[in-house]
């Protein structure tokens, strides 16, 4: 069995184990598994509107996700991903808010940019401490997050003169779209999906063909040799956190351009960031495996919503599946082990 086919087999599997403990569970505590996935089903795939709302609330995890994923790639450990998403979640919200006098084809093009933007300099900092200071990415991260959630809200307080958001973004500036809407019963899809999938794209082209992404990987894999044979490892580190911010950005500009077209003050994270590190381990940090992983959180979010209504099942026996399939993923070491001794007993025989 090559690695190859083990690497598909560990996340596939660990799945499969998550939703069977997912329905001892519901088992035990008095729920119908049939009917509480049942209902999970409908609730992804039931009507058009379903379909809809469910790609919907893939599309931030998609880029949550390659943001965790590009700086796994290169070595480093992107747990500011939240933060990264909410600076660019407030300024895609304020530059279509704040110009409103700009065609479409500048406007949304603009906000966009922004986001990415200010995820990338919120991901410069700590890949410049880490590259100069030696300072932990993982800690700065983690601090960086608080910092975004404080300071967004008091800039959201600041631009709209004590209010708790910063009002409807300009049509101009908007990712919706009357079409898909109408294609999909009315639901909140818009053209956003388009841009998620474009950056797997992106991350796969950086990575895959090109001498920067060679650079990037050879830095995360060994330092020391990378600089023996002529890299610049400070300027790659700084690179790859830029890179990985720019994402998370987007993310930001997902939500504030598509879902919900405002920044509001948050009393607490959004819980994409994070769940985009859960997205990158599942999909293996590979660009099409955010996609699975993307897709598998994304459905199980939104169709959770319809258990309680649909079966009596509470949304919590999810969030118990999702946390059992991230747990086997992280033992994909104890999994790997015993695929390869099934594969090397068929050899042998």
């Amino acid at each position: 069995m090559s690695n190859r086919l083990i690497n598909i087999l560990v996340p596939a599997v660990s799945v499969v184990l998550g939703l069977l403990v997912g329905a001892l569970i519901m088992l035990f505590t008095g729920y119908d598994p049939i009917e509480g996935y049942a209902a999970l089903w409908n609730g992804i795939f039931g009507d058009i509107y379903a379909i809809g709302e469910t790609i919907r609330q893939i599309t931030p995890y998609i880029l949550a996700g390659l943001a965790v994923a590009f700086a796994f790639r290169t070595g480093l450990f992107n747990i500011g991903v939240e933060g990264q998403l909410i600076v660019g979640w407030f300024a895609a919200a304020w530059v279509g808010v704040a110009f409103t006098d700009l065609p479409a084809f500048i406007h949304l093009p603009l906000a966009v940019l922004a986001a990415a933007v200010a995820g990338a300099f919120w991901g410069f900092i700590p890949g410049l401490l880490k590259a100069k200071l030696k300072v932990h990415e993982v800690i700065v991260t983690i601090m960086m997050n608080y910092i975004a959630l404080f300071v967004t809200n008091a800039l959201i307080r600041y631009v709209s003169d004590g209010g708790d958001n910063t009002g409807l973004i300009a049509e101009s500036a908007s990712l919706g779209s009357p079409f898909l809407q109408g294609l999909t019963d009315f639901s909140r899809l818009h053209y956003g999906i388009l841009i998620a999938l474009a950056m797997v794209f992106v991350m796969w082209f950086i990575l895959e063909k090109t001498k920067t992404g060679f650079e990037l990987k050879a830095v995360g894999f060994n330092q020391n040799a990378s600089e023996y044979a002529g890299m610049n490892v400070s300027r790659n580190i700084i690179l790859s956190m830029v890179i990985a911010g720019a994402f998370a950005g987007l993310a930001g500009a997902m939500e504030a351009l598509g879902t919900f077209q405002y920044a509001n003050v948050k009393g607490g994270f959004t819980g994409i960031g994070f769940d985009g590190i859960a997205v990158a381990l599942l999909g293996a940090n590979t660009p099409l495996g955010v996609v699975f992983g993307a897709t598998l959180f994304g459905a199980l979010q939104y169709g959770s919503l319809n258990m309680p209504n649909e079966a009596g099942v509470p949304v919590e026996i999810v969030s118990i599946v999702i946390a059992i399939i991230i747990f086997f993923v992280a033992s994909g070491y104890v999994l790997r082990l015993f695929l390869e001794k099934i594969s090397s007993k068929k050899e042998a025989k």
